[in-house]
């Protein structure tokens, strides 16, 4: 298994957490005093809680394993996770819809088409639409593994639902159809690196943030109908999208197969899952806890705030001619890749 090297420090807060990992686990950390001050959806707070997070994935290169259990990053992580919900809660409202008000945005296609996917189906080049591969590497290439700890905290429908479609996106047992290698395949496809983590230092924290919330959710049993919420979300919301963005590839002339494949299996699969979400894993939970209806209308709005913040910084530095990427070594990444054989623009 490949681990991560540590990401560079975007702040007093994730330079402490950073720091730390270097030494044994149990020396002992500092809080910053400016924790109390720090933007939630900043670039410090938001690595800062990734690098807590991975330590529950694959970690970082050179790590103590024990660190993830260790009693002073915990207590600092809580704190960072107290301050990204308060931020949450603060730009989403889930006390004045049900469960089917809040999908219900989800089962129909807007009519604009300003979001990222008709973007690079109309308008994007290469260059772009490799961006946007990176930033969501950071998701993909542990795909489904957020939405697994779900399993051991939910009964009955709800539990069968999510192991059906956890079986589905993990390739229903064939190593080489789970979706995390299809991600891998696109990457490579595209002249990416699809090495485990390898963008992290140029993700930016509004993709960090998406990433986040779905561990935030996960890692807490007391979160398991906003973590269902957030699940439904993605599945039920995702079909359109990964079509154009198949579409988009297909008017790039991207050559290598392995690229829309990972999409135009989402397009099939995902039709499926919204199925199983809403009359399993949803219907199944609120007939067992009726009373986590609202949280659950939490997850699925929250999910609909971090992704529409990192749309608008999408758009915003496509649209203005910039690299959505961090740091002048992401923009050189932008600008001077050579595309995959066969890739261009029309």
């Amino acid at each position: 298994m490949t681990e991560p090297e540590l990401p560079a420090p975007r702040g007093p807060l994730s330079r402490t957490i950073v720091a730390a990992l270097r030494n044994p686990a149990g020396s002992g950390m500092q809080t910053p005093e400016v924790e109390v001050d720090a933007d939630p959806f900043g670039e410090d707070l938001q690595l800062a809680l990734y690098a807590c997070y991975e330590l529950h994935y694959r970690s970082f290169a050179g790590v103590d394993a024990r660190w993830e259990w260790d009693p002073d990053l915990l207590r600092l992580r809580g704190r960072l996770e107290g301050a990204f919900l308060r931020a949450l809660r603060a730009h989403v409202d889930a006390a004045d819809a049900g469960v089917d008000d809040a999908l219900a945005p989800l089962l129909i296609e807007p009519l604009d088409r300003g979001g990222v996917s008709h973007h690079l189906l109309d308008h994007g080049n290469v260059e772009q639409f490799r961006e946007y591969v990176v930033h969501r590497s950071l998701y993909h290439l542990k795909e489904a593994d957020p939405q697994a700890w779900l399993i051991p905290r939910l009964t009955g429908r709800a539990k069968a639902g999510v192991i059906t479609v956890e079986f589905d996106e993990y390739g229903g047992g064939r190593a080489e159809r789970m979706h995390a290698r299809l991600f891998a395949d696109l990457m490579r496809g595209l002249g990416l690196d699809a090495t485990y983590g390898c963008y992290l230092d140029r993700v930016p924290a509004p993709m960090l943030a998406v990433v986040n919330l779905m561990s935030l959710f996960g890692l807490h049993r007391e979160h398991r109908a906003m973590a269902v919420g957030q699940f439904a979300a993605i599945e039920i919301g995702s079909p359109p999208g990964a079509a154009r963005l198949a579409q988009a590839l297909r008017r790039l002339d991207v050559a290598d197969p392995a690229c829309a494949f990972f999409y135009t299996e989402h397009v099939e699969a995902d039709a499926v899952h919204e199925q199983l979400m809403r009359r399993e894993v949803v219907a199944g939970l609120l007939e067992e806890e009726p009373d986590l209806e609202s949280d659950l209308v939490f997850g699925i709005r929250a999910t609909g705030l971090v992704e529409d913040r990192l749309a608008a910084h999408l758009l915003a530095a496509w649209n203005e001619g910039r690299s959505s990427l961090r740091s002048r070594e992401a923009d050189a990444f932008a600008s001077g890749a050579t595309p995959a054989p066969g890739a261009g623009t029309r």
